[in-house]
């Protein structure tokens, strides 16, 4: 018998896992089938689309298109066409990825409607309870039955919390996406000469998170460590929509003068930067991840991170929202020690550990 599943994705984060998952289980037709949901969450062509066309994800069943609102109104706008769809879809497993509004929908939608949930990318903690994130992953984990964890610290935070029932580490499914990605955007991309740009010759930023972007004094702290560094390397900065318009309502435009400032990236050009800078600064947990799997320094402007191995190998610094800690960071780089040997997020086989785990389940 034919498992069935509804994946629910929204942001560019999932996209991206959903990809590496997705292309798994196109190799098993007769043991599982997916229909994928896209909330809309993501609603820039920059920021969805693309990512379909260019990860081979197989075109979205359902797209609900809610984006903007607040978090309460997103969120339950997503529950109500979520249950719905799984009301005529009768899966047998939801699979949620990551700690967005969309995840924390699809959980709750197939919590009461007595559907198990796979989460991936369970375990996750900044302790952190003003990031809306923290709030989705916790309450995601509390749902589901299947918790597919990428580390061993996820592990052993949900033991903290005394979970243990359906927990597994099955590893990155990140970095299995990292691996088969690598060189297809360095062949297909031609973002380094669009812009204009050498190899370890310039900076990649990032820069979207709400606690940064929501207070005025962090992104002007951001924004003047870039532009310090900016005086000595170019950097690169794909300007999320909704981080310009703040940037223009805080009245910070002239920090952004002496940056690369374009348009959000498609993923292979994103990959294409990551590999090829000098170093990378970001609030993006994806993306400090991608730094560590492509062996380029990271300076994470947060307060804390989910991704603690990250820090601990010493390939990733944080800095808080800092001008004068971002800039140190920069100037420090050469002089930090980096382990090259750590492998704290499996062996590039989580996709198919994942899929093996859900099958396991549903016999």
């Amino acid at each position: 018998m034919t498992c069935k599943i509804v994946t629910i994705v929204g942001a560019r984060p999932q996209f991206i896992k959903a990809a590496a998952v997705s292309r798994e289980i196109l190799k098993r037709p007769n043991d599982i089938q997916e229909v994928m949901v896209h909330t809309g969450q993501h609603y820039d062509p920059n920021m969805s689309q693309v990512f379909f066309d260019e990860l081979e994800i197989p075109a979205p069943k359902h797209n609900l298109e809610i984006s903007g609102g607040g978090h309460g109104v997103m969120t339950g706008r997503m529950l109500e066409g979520i249950e719905q769809i799984l009301l005529d879809e009768k899966p047998d497993w939801v699979l949620i990825y990551g700690d967005t509004n969309s995840t924390l929908a699809g959980a709750l939608a197939a919590a009461k409607l007595h559907i198990p949930v796979a989460h991936v990318e369970a375990g996750l903690r900044s302790f952190n309870m003003r990031m809306p994130e923290e709030v989705n992953r916790i309450l995601a984990d509390r749902v589901s039955t299947l918790l597919l964890c990428p580390t061993d610290t996820a592990v052993a935070n949900l033991a903290d919390e005394g979970i243990s029932q359906g927990v597994s580490n099955v590893g990155d499914v990140m970095y299995d996406v990292a691996l088969y990605y690598r060189e297809r955007a360095r062949v297909s991309s031609t973002i380094m000469a669009r812009l204009g740009l050498e190899k370890k010759c310039f900076a990649l930023a990032t820069c979207h998170r709400a606690e940064n972007t929501d207070s005025p004094e962090r992104l002007r702290e951001i924004l003047h460590g870039l532009a310090m560094i900016g005086r000595e390397l170019p950097v690169v900065l794909p300007l999320h929509p909704r981080t310009r318009k703040l940037v223009s309502d805080y009245f910070l435009e002239e920090l952004l003068e002496g940056l690369t400032v374009v348009e959000p990236l498609s993923f292979l050009d994103m990959v294409a930067l990551e590999q090829a800078a000098r170093v990378i600064l970001t609030d993006s947990g994806g993306v400090q991840k991608e730094a560590y799997f492509y062996g380029v320094p990271c300076i994470t402007m947060r307060d804390e991170t989910e991704w603690i191995e990250t820090v601990s190998s010493g390939w990733n610094t944080l800095v808080g929202a800092s001008g004068a800690r971002i800039t140190q960071a920069y100037a420090e780089l050469d002089s930090h020690y980096r382990d090259a040997s750590a492998n704290p997020y499996g062996h590039g086989h989580a996709s198919r550990i994942v899929v093996d785990c859900i099958l396991s389940r549903s016999r």
